[in-house]
């Protein structure tokens, strides 16, 4: 168990670099206080960034703590959530982004500027999702 909840921790984590967080402070916050132990005893010299420091605790897996094991899981499904509405979202705006943004470079937020730049012309679908997934308000 834990080790499938590190793992795709490391994953998501490698999989939303370079995007922007959702709620990732909070998440980021709540594993450094529920792992403070390990991450102060076991990866106190590692770079934070990139799956780094995920990949630390996966690498002591055996000598991780139920509580930080339990923050790694909560944080796991909060990042599956995520992922899942980012991709809701993508698909529902697909057409506007082509239609709108093709000249910007996704990432960052700059994709949403552009949609909201365009709001008028936008779809409504599009509008829908970005608002179901708190993207927009």
């Amino acid at each position: 168990m834990r080790k499938n909840v590190v793992t795709s921790m490391v994953l998501g984590a490698l999989l939303l670099a370079g995007r922007p967080a959702l709620a990732a402070d909070t998440v980021s916050d709540k594993i450094k206080k529920s792992c403070n132990k390990e991450l102060t005893t076991f990866c106190k010299g590692v770079v934070p960034g990139e799956g780094r420091v995920l990949a630390c605790l996966y690498a002591f897996e055996n000598k991780v703590s139920d509580q930080c094991v339990q923050a790694v899981y909560d944080a796991a499904v909060q990042l599956e959530a995520a992922v899942a509405a980012l991709k809701f979202a993508a698909n529902e705006c697909k057409a506007d982004l082509q239609k709108f943004c093709a000249d910007v470079k996704l990432g960052e937020g700059r994709g949403l500027a552009c949609l909201n730049k365009h709001d008028k012309d936008v779809s409504q679908s599009c509008k829908d999702a970005l608002k179901q997934t708190g993207l927009r308000k």
